[in-house]
């Protein structure tokens, strides 16, 4: 029977919940109907088990490369990484050699290689049968035949790297005679190189210190950054590496490099240790292996206490969030031909929505990618008697159907698909390690992202109660991250870490350092794989939790400020920002009136006495006189001058303001002109006279031609749905 055929098999014994969890990791976490038969079709393909492999933890990866190590060194490199190209189990390994090159002698050690091989088992990398024979998908034999840490012959480095000066030099402080040709000081290298007990005699002269080096550089794989070595000869097809005049800086890496115990790994700033030498040290060959996670450092900061900084960031996103919805609802932001929101565009946004740039791009990205912002193609008309090609459409984002529900929800739940998508989406959107200018609305393109999340949270989770991740616990939380996650490791892994706490800190998963109600919540989803296929649930248990529930009433001062205590009803909210100012948010959510705020509510069909009536409904107490004074007099000149629609016409029943308005200098480029004494024309249309009275500070309503007032409420366009 072939591999395939008892994987199948084997997957047919599984749960839906566990096959579901296999799509999920796979990449096709939306997949319901697939079968055993094609499943197992599926994980013996490449790119699948690179996927799956990207769940993996540092130990289960060492493991999986001591399984291709030995692979290719009992059956020679992999050919193919197909299913088809032949059978995994025509390279499969021997159990017990993979856990004597993971633990060797050490029996805890075995007993965890032993434990972890189990669980790739069930992660489908080992594949069955699980008895005295391992086999591994052909993809990974292939991607990880060469990250088993082992390093590589001392022949094949000193070949690819190293001119005849060099190798010369090493056979020297080895102690040989002056050879008259390289090959013959390559021989004598290599020779004593491949002699363990002549190896271990020469390491006996080392310091302490040299062995220590040593000793740590073959626990963590074989390579190190160093500067022993820098480039020459770099214009030739094969460039060689020589020794920097003056040393490293490392006495002891010198040591190591100049008797050929550590030569070059292929560039000028990393060595490798050679296999024969790590053979001699170990007693055999042994690929390094981790099985446990850092441990937090002791003396970290007090964390405090999270529930409180979760609560105001959870309620400060829902409005940002809100604010800039609607922003776009009002104005739509136009796209680049290059892709991205115009940058001018993100920052007008952004300024509607009183925010930082860089947090309204954030939150266009997550509501995007949640299905609230979508891509509205508007084609260009052709102009009369126009024959030649239109230019392309004017793509412009703006909200989708699904914004109109998603704003009639409660605070808490407005939250959970953005949440939701933030801790599966393959973007670090805050961290941008590119030269030019940041854009909104990049295609997410970050593989290991979602793996870099996860281990961050794993992370925080680990730190002991009360203890936050400060500054000082850095190099524990990238340790530790890199061990649940390794293959998300790259040498700006601290800047995004960095930035994905952040990111998770503003949505209030995160705060002072430690982990929230929500947060944990996000880490048990991405841990059972939930957290692509039905998150609403626990989300919204822990928001609810988190937030407080929906304010309906309202707190007026007398210094024109309306305080809320918590977060506000959509209903309220709206009353709110349609007649005033947000100053401030976090556990109070603060407005404030003024004659400009009074008019726009006015200006949108509310009428004065109703507007107080509103106002008094959703308080707590009598208005404060200076509000209702406030609200009374911009009533009492609101509309005292009307803009008609006839091309356009501006009349009063106030002859004397008609007059200071055919006065006025900042006006006359709407060139009025006084008609009767209660009429001025204008020379421009309705929309610019409106702008322009506006601009002067004059409060005029539009009038349609029957006389009755014409409330300015812009049309609601909406993107269509995304698939």
């Amino acid at each position: 029977m072939s591999t395939e055929r008892r994987l199948a098999a084997w997957l047919k014994a599984k749960s839906a919940a566990e096959l579901r969890l296999f799509l999920t990791r796979a990449g096709f976490p939306g997949e319901t109907d697939v079968t055993p038969n094609q499943l197992a079709r599926l994980l013996l393909q490449h790119h699948m088990t690179l996927a799956l492999v990207r769940f993996c933890t540092l130990p289960q990866t060492q493991t999986l490369a001591a399984v291709a190590w030995l692979a290719k060194h009992h059956h020679g490199a992999q050919r193919g990484y197909h299913w088809h190209d032949g059978d995994p189990a025509d390279r499969a390994v021997p159990r017990s050699e993979v856990i004597d090159l993971l633990a060797g002698a050490d029996r805890e050690l075995r007993t965890e290689a032993e434990a972890t091989l189990d669980a790739l088992a069930e992660l489908a990398l080992v594949l069955p049968p699980h008895g005295k024979q391992v086999i591994v998908p052909a993809g990974v034999q292939l991607s990880l035949a060469d990250a088993a840490g082992l390093g590589r012959p001392a022949a094949q480095l000193l070949t690819a790297h190293f001119n005849a000066p060099e190798v010369h030099r090493i056979a020297v402080a080895l102690g040989f005679p002056k050879a008259s040709l390289r090959d013959n000081a390559q021989r004598d290298i290599v020779g004593l190189l491949a002699d363990p007990v002549r190896v271990r005699a020469l390491l006996d002269e080392a310091p302490a210190s040299v062995l220590a080096h040593l000793n740590d550089i073959i626990r963590h794989g074989s390579r190190v950054r160093t500067h022993v070595y820098h480039g020459s000869y770099g214009y030739l097809p094969n460039p060689k590496i020589r020794f920097r005049d003056g040393g490293s800086g490392s006495p002891d890496t010198d040591w190591l490099a100049v008797r050929g115990l550590l030569l070059p790994a292929g560039t000028e700033d990393l060595a490798e240790v050679p296999i024969e030498v790590a053979t001699a040290v170990l007693g055999g060959p042994r690929v390094p292996f981790h099985p446990r996670p850092p441990q937090p450092p002791t003396g970290l900061a007090d964390a405090p206490r999270a529930d409180g900084s979760a609560q105001a960031a959870a309620t400060t996103a829902v409005s940002q969030i809100e604010r800039l919805l609607a922003a776009c609802a009002d104005q739509p932001l136009a796209l680049r031909k290059s892709g991205g929101v115009a940058v001018r565009d993100t920052k007008r946004a952004a300024k509607a929505a009183g925010i930082p740039e860089d947090l309204a791009r954030f939150w266009l990205d997550l509501a995007t990618q949640a299905r609230l912002l979508g891509l509205h193609a508007e084609a260009v008309k052709r102009p009369k008697g126009h024959r030649g090609k239109l230019p392309d459409p004017i793509v412009n984002l703006l909200p989708t159907r699904a914004y109109d529900t998603w704003l009639e929800r409660p605070p808490a739940e407005r939250l959970v698909p953005i949440i939701a998508t933030w801790a599966t989406i393959p973007a670090t959107y805050i961290y941008w390690p590119f030269e030019e200018t940041p854009v909104a609305l990049t295609e997410p393109d970050d593989p290991y992202a979602v793996g870099t999340r996860y281990a961050l949270l794993e992370a925080l989770a680990a730190l002991p109660p009360g203890k936050g991740g400060g500054a000082r616990a850095m190099p524990y939380l990238i340790a530790c991250a890199n061990w649940h996650r390794p293959h998300g490791a790259h040498p700006e892994v601290e800047a995004q870490l960095t930035a994905v706490l952040r990111e998770a800190e503003l949505l209030g998963a995160v705060a002072g350092g430690t982990l929230t109600e929500v947060g944990r919540a996000v880490l048990e989803l991405l841990r059972s794989g939930q957290a692509w296929t039905a998150p609403d649930a626990a989300l919204t248990a822990a928001l609810a939790a988190t937030l407080p529930p929906p304010q309906n009433t309202v707190l007026f001062q007398a210094d024109l400020t309306a305080v809320v205590r918590g977060l506000p009803t959509g209903e309220l909210a709206a009353l709110l920002d349609e007649s005033a100012d947000r100053e401030s948010e976090g556990h109070a959510v603060v407005w404030r009136f003024g004659p400009a705020t009074v008019r726009r509510a006015l200006d949108n069909g509310r009428e004065a006495g109703d507007l107080l009536d509103r106002l008094a409904a959703v308080s707590g107490s009598a208005l404060p006189q200076p509000l209702e004074y406030l609200i009374k007099d911009v009533g009492r000149t609101h509309g005292r001058m009307r803009v008609v629609r006839s091309g356009c016409c501006v009349r009063s029943d106030d002859e004397t303001l008609i007059d200071e308005l055919a006065r006025t200098r900042v006006l006359a480029k709407l060139g009025l002109r006084k008609i009767a004494p209660t009429v001025l024309i204008s020379s421009a249309g309705e929309q610019e006279t409106l702008a322009g009275l506006r601009s002067a500070g004059y409060t005029p309503v539009l009038e349609a031609e029957t006389g009755a007032t014409v409330i300015e409420r812009p049309a609601r366009l909406r993107a269509p749905a995304r698939r």
